[in-house]
């Protein structure tokens, strides 16, 4: 059985690679949005740079919202709020 500072240690190494993650998916978008809009400017009038930006920042809010555990609907710390209540029930079957 792994030692509790293992445990400690492995989750917040997680915790650390999806913060790295994020920022790394943040980097790319600040590159390759603005590139983008510099092709759709040269090449035509219809702003079809809107679509890809609208669609990865809404993948980049909700990697944001993974990674620095954030959740309007369910609230802080609802997973393991669960996973607590599920190991105290008596009847909870695996």
């Amino acid at each position: 059985m792994e030692n509790y500072s293992d445990i400690k240690y492995n989750r917040a190494k997680e915790k650390v690679e999806k913060i790295k993650g994020f920022y790394g998916n943040l980097t790319a978008y600040c590159i390759v949005i603005p590139f983008l809009m510099l092709v759709n400017y040269l090449t035509t009038s219809f702003p079809w740079v809107i679509f890809p930006m609208a669609g990865w920042g809404m993948g980049l809010l909700f990697h944001a919202m993974d990674a620095f555990e954030r959740n309007p609907i369910l609230g802080k710390d609802w997973e393991s709020r669960k996973i607590k209540e599920y190991m105290e029930k008596d009847d909870f079957n695996l």
